[in-house]
């Protein structure tokens, strides 16, 4: 699986992977079971430059690329996906528009915090009435003396309980176009509301957000002018499916490490499981699918990081990766039969978690369409 990576990212993969072994996969079911935010490891993974990863050298970063960062995520996720969730917010969504469009104080505030892992970011998107269709969004930002004032509802915010900031997109202007704000914990008029509870990714805590009359400072309009919001975020769409089918795929090798391990442990009619066929045959149509998943992945991340047109491979490599991986896992459980429904083996969590990975950056429903286009159907 290693044969199209050169010595840096050989380097990474090796160096997050022994963080997961060594740190990660130790803890990963009482972390889960905890539901608690993953501050501790959240640090580690902060000095091991996780966070910057992404971002340029003078920004604070270490000016790598998607391939890299897919290659870190996708190691994460294969101890937790819970752990992998929060670094993909930190990393990317949560933090991305203040390095791109932050003045120098909201970077120096709360921008290079972020890297460090001393403050938290969430991003704001999804509303009740508004999922995929961004021009569903309602929430409203009013233009004022000295700032805005933002009303709405946002919900399934990843991070939201224990966020220090939050990017939000509202609608402003006499056209109401989608314009992006930072609003910080604190700011009157902004409330968390109840927590989500979710089948997985339990350690990873996501609540609704209230904004009633919220003030926020012209500073704090991140949007270089009013609704160019949905511009900014499509240049992140594509790093979000990269990423998300990294972690899918790093969630599904873990589940199929665990199938084989267990496969050969368990004895049935005087012999190890996996010398049947029906095991053999399940074991290999698995890693067949996982291993052409990896390579769509990867092949999309390289063409993000060689600047060439990659919005369909990346919507493609979401789609295919996360649906592999949603097989894998289920198929592991299979093969665990009755213990794959026991909370004693990991393969539950496996099976539970890569259903997060179906959700965000597009569901396939939406990301069939996005090709369907690019393809000129």
């Amino acid at each position: 699986m290693d044969f199209d990576l050169d010595d840096t990212q050989r380097a990474i993969r090796d160096a997050f992977a022994r963080f997961v072994d060594d740190r990660v996969v130790p803890q990963a079911a009482a972390l889960d079971e905890a539901r608690a935010y993953p501050r501790e490891l959240m640090h580690e993974l902060a000095r091991l430059g996780l966070f910057g990863m992404r971002y340029p050298q003078e920004a604070g970063g270490s000016g790598l690329a998607l391939p890299e960062f897919a290659l870190a995520l996708e190691e994460v996720a294969r101890g937790s996906m819970s752990l992998a969730g929060a670094a993909a917010m930190q990393s990317l969504m949560g933090t991305k528009f203040l390095q791109m469009l932050g003045n120098d104080d909201i970077v120096g505030r709360l921008f290079a915090p972020a890297l460090a892992g001393e403050k938290i970011g969430a991003i704001c998107m999804t509303e009740p009435g508004a999922g995929s269709d961004l021009g569903g969004i309602a929430t409203s930002a009013r233009k004022v003396d000295g700032g805005y004032v933002l009303n709405g509802r946002k919900t399934w915010v990843t991070a939201a309980p224990v966020a220090d900031f939050f990017t939000v997109f509202a609608k402003a202007g006499p056209e109401r176009k989608l314009t992006i704000f930072l609003v910080e914990r604190g700011f009157e008029g902004l409330a968390v509301g109840r927590e989500i509870h979710k089948m997985g990714v339990w350690a990873l805590p996501t609540s609704e957000l209230a904004l009633d009359d919220c003030f926020v400072p012209d500073s704090h309009r991140l949007s270089l002018e009013e609704g160019d919001g949905e511009q900014h975020l499509r240049k992140t769409l594509a790093e979000i499916r990269v990423i998300t089918g990294a972690m899918a795929i790093g969630v599904a090798r873990a589940a199929l490490d665990a199938a084989r391990r267990y496969a050969g442990e368990r004895s049935q009619f005087g012999k190890p499981i996996d010398r049947f066929q029906a095991i053999q045959l399940k074991i290999a149509e698995m890693a067949t699918a996982l291993e052409s998943a990896l390579h769509l992945v990867r092949y999309a991340a390289w063409l993000h990081a060689a600047g060439r047109p990659h919005h369909k491979e990346a919507a493609m490599a979401k789609l295919h990766a996360t649906e592999t991986a949603a097989m894998v896992c289920e198929q592991a459980a299979r093969i665990f039969a009755s213990y794959g429904y026991a909370m004693e083996y990991p393969v539950q969590r496996y099976l539970r978690d890569v259903r997060f990975t179906l959700i965000g950056g597009g569901t396939s429903e939406i990301l069939k369409l996005i090709i369907a286009k690019e393809v000129g159907a």
